[in-house]
């Protein structure tokens, strides 16, 4: 019998780094994301296949399910099948009946973006494999990747989220967010990912005093959420950026590359890579485009 499961891709809007430290985080899931489809054999191994957006395979093994019970690591240039391994090796002590007695499968994945755009291809595969074997995703993520888990919560819901870790623990709140400016809003792509784990590790290297910034993000998100004009929507997240660099002690995405935008552009999630959020009064393409960055995408056509 064969299996589907399916997750939304994401984009952090506000809160990025300090919503490690509990402050309140603004995220939307995208109409991007990633299946995976799962067929049960009886072999003790997993055939996996993994295809990015253009049916390209970017990642193609076999593991036996011994190397998943024993945590088997293979040689660096393996580091995607050490990684899948991890991942597979949590959710087993998590669920060990999924390779009892033989048990194998034929799995393959298939990205409905660019893997490079960072959109998420860890966290929906992390909630799939969880949806599959009937885990708890943000567990599964703890043990595994780590992070705060809102790319966990924006794979598992179709609107806006508050995410807010209390006491260390995932807290979501459902947000409609559809102002009348979204026409305004257009995500910009960067042209490199951005390594989340070494820009989580930057954050804790220049922590600042993070914890009265907390108060003051938690502030701009219920601003940016609660915006009905886009000048107070831009100046909501111009504010963000400012408290970002003073933390982080680097300029702002729009110092750095698009000082002459007349606009608005803020960082979306980790800094320097990945997307930026632009909002301006005209259209912006040609703009960015005149600046080397090809992949422009409206609102109503990335965000859920």
């Amino acid at each position: 019998m064969k299996q589907t499961f399916y997750s939304n891709g994401k984009l952090l809007i506000t809160g990025e780094y300090l919503v490690l430290d509990g402050a309140k985080a603004f995220a939307l899931p995208t109409q991007y994301g990633q299946d995976l489809i799962v067929e049960e054999t009886n072999d003790g191994l997993l055939r996996w296949t993994s295809f990015d957006h253009d049916k390209s395979i970017w990642f193609e093994d076999t593991i036996a399910v011994e190397s998943i019970v024993s945590k088997e690591r293979f040689e660096d240039d393996k580091s995607v099948k050490n990684t899948l391994i991890e991942i597979l090796h949590e959710a087993y002590l998590m669920n060990a009946d999924f390779i009892k007695d033989g048990k194998g499968y034929t799995i393959t994945t298939n990205l409905t973006f660019p893997r490079l755009w960072g959109l998420g291809t860890s966290s929906t595969l992390i909630n799939n494999i969880a949806q599959w074997l009937q885990i708890d995703a943000f567990e599964l993520l703890r043990r595994s990747f780590g992070g705060s888990g809102y790319d966990i919560a924006c794979a598992q819901n179709n609107t806006g989220i508050i995410y807010q870790l209390v006491n260390e623990k995932p807290t979501v709140e459902i947000v409609h967010f559809n102002p009348d400016f979204t026409d305004k809003i257009f995500f910009v792509y960067l042209n490199k990912k951005q390594s989340s784990k070494r820009a989580i590790a930057s954050y804790y290297n220049n922590l600042g005093n993070i914890q009265k910034a907390i108060p003051v993000i938690n502030e701009i998100t219920q601003t940016v959420i609660e915006a009905t004009h886009p000048k107070a929507f831009a100046l909501a997240l111009l504010q963000h950026e400012i408290e970002l660099s003073n933390i982080l002690e680097l300029s702002t995405i729009k110092e750095t590359l698009f000082h002459d935008f007349d606009g608005v552009v803020k960082s979306l999630g980790a800094w320097g890579g990945d997307f930026v959020l632009a909002i301006s009064k005209e259209n912006p393409t040609d703009y960015f485009k005149a600046k080397g960055f090809e992949t422009i995408i409206p609102y109503s056509e990335m965000i859920l």
